[in-house]
Parts: C-alpha cells; sequence; structure tokens
C-alpha cells in the first residue's frame, strides 16, 4: 500500500472533496499518497488543501490559480482534469502505482486492497461504481440510491450494503475509479491534452490506446465505491441542476467528440461491459459534390481529407468555417480541406452529392469503419448515392496508441 497514490483534481468540490478524502483515510491505508489539484477554484479548496497538508504527510497538492493558462479571467484559466491527471501522476505523484479517484466519489472498506490484488505489469484495473439513478442501468455499474449529495449520505449503510453485493469476480471494462502502474501510464504517452484539452471522451481514448498496446483491462466487482456521478463542470450545483448538464460541459463535450471522431474515424462505442471497442482507422478522403458549408461542418471530422467545390461565396464560406472550428482541434484543417481539382491520395475515396445526402445514408459514413473492414475488398463499389474507390484497405489505428 505505501506504493500508491490517490489522483484527485477538483475544481469548486470542496464539499465532495472533503466527503471523499474522509472516506480514504477511513478505509485505505494512511500510507497511501493522496494527490489533489485545485483547478481555478474559489470554494475554499486551496484553503482546505493547505490546512490538510500540514496534518497528512501524505497529502500533497497543487493549485491552478489561473497563470498556467495565462490570467485570461474565464474558461481558458482552467487546465481541465485531463491535463491535471497527467501533472499529477507525472510531476507531484511519487509513487509507482496511481489510482484515478474523483471527487465525487467515496470508497469502501477494502477498496484498494481489492482493486491492487489484480494489478501486474499490463494490466489496467478499474473499481466498481455504485450510483443513484441519474444515468440509465447498465451491466457495468450497481445502481443504488444512497443519496445525491454528501449530507444524504449514510456510510453505515452503505458499507453494509457493499458487504452484501461484493463479489470475488472481474470483468473486462474501463472507467474511473482506475489503477494502473505510472511506467504502463507513460509508456503511451499519458492522457492526450492536446486532442482531448480539457475534459469528455479522453478516457475512451486512453482506454483504446491501452488495449491497442497489448494492455488488458480489469473490473473488479469487489472494489466498489459511491459516485455521485459527473460533480465537475457537467453537474456542479453551482453550474446546473444535477438532473441537467451544463452548458459548459456540453460545450466542451461537443468538441470532445468531434476531435474524437477525427482521431479514430469513428465514434466512441463500448460493449455492455463499458469496454470500449477498437475499430480499424481508416485513410480516407471524401469528394463532396455540391457541398455547402453547413454541410461541411457535419462532413469534416468523418474523413481524412475532404474535396469539394469551394469557389465564390463557398470559398469565403470555407475560410470563415476554418477561422472559426480551428481554434477547437489540433488538427490542421486547412491541409484537410482541399479543392475538387486536386487528385485524392487517399487509400479510400467516397464520392457523393451533398444535394442526396440525407440524415439516413449519412449513417453509413457515421459506420465506414464497420462497413470496410466487413467488406475487405479492394476496388470500385457503389452503396446507395455513394461511390467508392477502395485503393487499399492499410489501417492506421496502432500509430495513434503513444501521444508523445
Amino acid at each position: 500500500m505505501m506504493n500508491i497514490s490517490i489522483i484527485t483534481p477538483s475544481r469548486n468540490n470542496l464539499v465532495y472533496l472533503k466527503w471523499s478524502y474522509e472516506s480514504i483515510r477511513k478505509y485505505a491505508s494512511s500510507d497511501i499518497e493522496y494527490c489533489v489539484a485545485s483547478d481555478y477554484s474559489n470554494d475554499g479548496t486551496v484553503e482546505w488543501c493547505e490546512e490538510i497538508s500540514k496534518k497528512d504527510k501524505n497529502f500533497k497538492y497543487i493549485v491552478n490559480n489561473g497563470t498556467w493558462f495565462g490570467e485570461n479571467k474565464g474558461e481558458l484559466d482552467r487546465m481541465g482534469h485531463c491535463r491535471l491527471y497527467d501533472k499529477l501522476i507525472l510531476e507531484v505523484s511519487t509513487k509507482p502505482i496511481f489510482v484515478i479517484l474523483h471527487a465525487d466519489m467515496h470508497i469502501s472498506e477494502n477498496f484498494i486492497e481489492n482493486m491492487y490484488k489484480h494489478l501486474k505489469p499490463g494490466v489496467i484495473v478499474s473499481g466498481t461504481r455504485i450510483e443513484p439513478g441519474i444515468h440509465p442501468e447498465d451491466m457495468a455499474k450497481i445502481q443504488k440510491d444512497f443519496g445525491l449529495e454528501p449530507n444524504e449520505f449514510d456510510d453505515g449503510e452503505f458499507q453494509k450494503f457493499v458487504k452484501e453485493v461484493s463479489e470475488d469476480r472481474t470483468t473486462e471494462g474501463f472507467f474511473a475509479p482506475w489503477m494502473a502502474y505510472k511506467d504502463d501510464f507513460q509508456s503511451i504517452g499519458g492522457h492526450d491534452q492536446k486532442t482531448f484539452g480539457y475534459q469528455s471522451r479522453e478516457d475512451t481514448d486512453i482506454a483504446v490506446r491501452f488495449i491497442l498496446n497489448g494492455y488488458k483491462l480489469v473490473q473488479s466487482w469487489d472494489s466498489l465505491c459511491y459516485h455521485l456521478t459527473m460533480r465537475g463542470s457537467r453537474r456542479n450545483p453551482k453550474l446546473t441542476n444535477v438532473m441537467n448538464d451544463s452548458n459548459e460541459w456540453l460545450s466542451h463535450n461537443k468538441k470532445s467528440e468531434r476531435n474524437y471522431i477525427r482521431k479514430w474515424g469513428n465514434f466512441p462505442k463500448h460493449d455492455e461491459t463499458m469496454k470500449p471497442v477498437v475499430l480499424p482507422k481508416y485513410n480516407v478522403g471524401f469528394k463532396a459534390l455540391n457541398c455547402t458549408t453547413n454541410i461541411l461542418k457535419e462532413l469534416e471530422p468523418w474523413c481524412s481529407d475532404i474535396y469539394g467545390d469551394w469557389i465564390g461565396h463557398k470559398g469565403y464560406g470555407v475560410n470563415g468555417y476554418i477561422k472559426n472550428e480551428q481554434p477547437n482541434t489540433q488538427f490542421d484543417l486547412k491541409k484537410k480541406i482541399h479543392s475538387l481539382h486536386i487528385e485524392p491520395k487517399n487509400d479510400v475515396v467516397v464520392e457523393f452529392d451533398c444535394n442526396h445526402l440525407t440524415p439516413q445514408n449519412f449513417q453509413i459514413l457515421v459506420n465506414l469503419s464497420d462497413i470496410l473492414k466487413e467488406s475487405g475488398e479492394v476496388g470500385e463499389m457503389k452503396l446507395e448515392i455513394f461511390k467508392f474507390n477502395i485503393k487499399k484497405l492499410d489501417t492506421y489505428e496502432r500509430e495513434l496508441i503513444n501521444v508523445k
């Protein structure tokens, strides 16, 4: 237990952070290092961290006071948990093993020990969440309401329930809380901070990269925690009602989803146990005839390159799209959007007339990775409005494993 650090970024989550910390020090070894980051908080988190650090020799913390990103006094002053996970793991933690734990998670007795018993190099271990009914039920968690806020939570009843439902078994899956060796984390470059920035979809991305690197994803069903769910920027009561997503989170999530698609060529997918599904990444070019800038916005993330007739007002529209969209992604859109006069060099070229594009046939482009994988054929083919010129079916997902 002396070799483990718990990693928790927090932004205006003091009421939850205190609740989580109390459970850690009650149900985990005092030797475990607890590393916290306050991300531009103004709710007393910094003062609390300072106070706890004087009493707890294994408590470490860092503070983003807005200067790391340049005193913008707004959204850009935040680092976001994606960046802070890595900062805590690689710069603050002194232990070879870490556990990512959200600020709104309350652990049970033997939580760490039961996760640790499954850990070995090349294995990533997730715990099991017990949650109130905010999200639909699924096979990866246990749904039981012990309250939506810490002041509603009965720890005695929770620990009693844990003993009733705890099972000494494992399945496959990946989500917080999760434990790993720092060396394994570093071997793939940690989280993809450039692509996902503050938050959202970084967890699926890193799980896919772990799988591609040959790692095993294990979920322990006797390592249980109560998760209030999404009390960062998504459903923090300071930003929104706990049953509704905040506008801030919706904005970041939209950016992250589009960047996930740009990177992997498909939408994030999971099986029934919430293990990410790894799909092939192809080099695809779209020849989009009669493409408007509104349609360009929908098409652009789904391909490696897009070719269209951008002369006249369309050309101005494309320039406007690039100007507006480029701040939301690290992918160079100027190198991705081309004139129809340029001959595509992509492995797979899909030609279609946007005048005939519908929400129904658009799903063919959304599911293109699956379609190409199932087909496995090189040559020309047609599917509804789409003409395919498949030169080769090389895949490139393994090139995306390491983000450094």
